[in-house]
């Protein structure tokens, strides 16, 4: 998939939050909460403008009694996609437009996206950084299969000074 690379736009709130309504009445009570995470969920961050979603449920296992559902209408079921514990709904084929991951209630991984994420949004200097940083990679590579594993090692850093950052805040807060 060509990388598609865009300014932040208050339009993805919209998105999220209308998306999350239209999977509450599929999904009913299985839903604890929805969480707008990723790139477009931190203000002035440039973005592939597909929207992340985190379902969070009681059980992981009975998103899968859904997938049938889903592909009818217009959902690709990816299941795991590499994630111990995730089900991951792709929306939009080609122009994709929305990746759903829902999470059962104790996963870490659902931590861990928040933090980085709440990180990014109190951390401008870094959000400036990290746009510059994407700007570079999607000058230089055109897919997605290659931009993305090029910028997993300044992520990954990126979320240990995130990590880190929270892990100061809650010691402080005792």
């Amino acid at each position: 998939m060509k990388v598609r690379l865009t300014d932040f736009s208050q339009k993805w709130i919209e998105l999220f939050q209308a998306e999350a309504e239209f999977l509450k009445n599929i999904f009913g009570d299985e839903v604890i909460q929805f969480e707008h995470f990723g790139s477009t969920s931190v203000r002035g961050l440039k973005a592939k403008p597909v929207i992340d979603m985190m379902a969070i449920v009681k059980d992981i296992h009975i998103i899968d009694t859904f997938n049938e559902k889903m592909l009818s209408l217009g959902y690709d079921v990816a299941g795991k996609w590499g994630i111990k514990g995730r089900r991951l709904f792709r929306k939009g084929g080609i122009n994709r437009t929305h990746h759903i991951h829902f999470y059962q209630v104790d996963n870490p991984e659902i931590k861990r996206h928040l933090i980085f994420r709440d990180y990014l949004r109190l951390h401008p200097e870094e959000v400036a950084t990290y746009s510059s940083f994407k700007v570079e990679l999607a000058q230089r590579f055109e897919t997605t299969s290659e931009y993305s594993p090029a910028k997993k090692d300044f992520v990954k850093e990126l979320e240990k000074r995130a990590l880190d950052w929270h892990r100061k805040r809650s010691e402080n807060a005792t």
